[in-house]
C-alpha cells in the first residue's frame, strides 16, 4: 500500500469511528458507494481527489484532515526543522510550532523580532483571545490603539477580534511566544 493511501485508510476510519458512523452512513452522507469507502479504507484503491472532497464534503470535515496521521501521545517539535514566516522585511521570524488544529482551536507560535521589527495582525474571529509571554526583550504591543509595554518575564492576553500590532522598540532581540485561541471554529 502506498505511503498516502495508508494515511487515507487509516484517516477515514478513524474519523467515521470518532463520528460512530457506519460505511452505509458514509455513503449515504458522501455520494460515494459502501464499497469503494471500504477499500479506501482497506488501502486497495488509490481515491480521486473528487472522491476525497466528496468524503470529506459528506463528513463535514477539512480535505486535508483525510491526509493528517493520525496524533501521537507525544510530538517534539523541533524549531530549526520549521520555515518561519518572514514579515518586515526580515525583522519579525514566525514560527508555526504547533498549526491550528480544530479540535484543539488554539495555534501556537514562536516569535522572532529583531531590534525595530514590527509585525502587524489582522483582527481574528469574534471571540479569539491571544495570549503572548515575553522570554527575551520587550515588545509593545497595540491593541485598539492602546500601547502595552510587556517585558522579559512578563505575559499578556487581550481579545484579539480587532485591531493590534506589535514592536520591538528596543535594539535587542525579543523572542516570545503566542498562542491563539479560536472559541469557536
Amino acid at each position: 500500500m502506498d505511503k498516502i493511501n495508508f494515511v487515507i485508510a487509516e484517516s477515514l476510519k478513524r474519523l467515521r469511528a470518532d463520528k460512530k458512523l457506519s460505511l452505509d452512513n458514509v455513503a449515504k452522507l458522501s455520494g460515494v458507494s459502501k464499497s469503494m469507502l471500504g477499500q479506501i479504507e482497506r488501502g486497495e484503491v488509490n481515491p480521486t481527489v473528487s472522491t476525497l472532497w466528496k468524503i470529506s464534503n459528506g463528513l463535514k470535515i477539512s480535505f486535508t484532515q483525510l491526509m493528517s496521521r493520525p496524533e501521537s501521545d507525544i510530538e517534539l517539535v523541533d524549531k530549526h526543522k520549521i520555515q518561519p514566516f518572514i514579515e518586515d522585511n526580515g525583522k519579525v521570524r514566525n514560527f508555526p510550532i504547533f498549526p491550528f488544529d480544530p479540535t484543539r482551536r488554539f495555534e501556537m507560535y514562536s516569535i522572532e523580532f529583531d531590534g525595530g521589527g514590527y509585525l502587524e495582525a489582522e483582527a481574528h474571529p469574534q471571540g479569539t483571545q491571544e495570549f503572548v509571554t515575553v522570554f527575551s526583550g520587550e515588545v509593545t504591543i497595540n491593541v485598539n490603539g492602546e500601547d502595552f509595554i510587556v517585558s522579559t518575564g512578563n505575559s499578556m492576553r487581550f481579545k484579539a477580534d480587532g485591531a493590534h500590532a506589535y514592536k520591538n522598540t528596543g535594539d535587542v532581540i525579543c523572542l516570545l511566544s503566542m498562542v491563539i485561541y479560536y472559541p469557536q471554529y
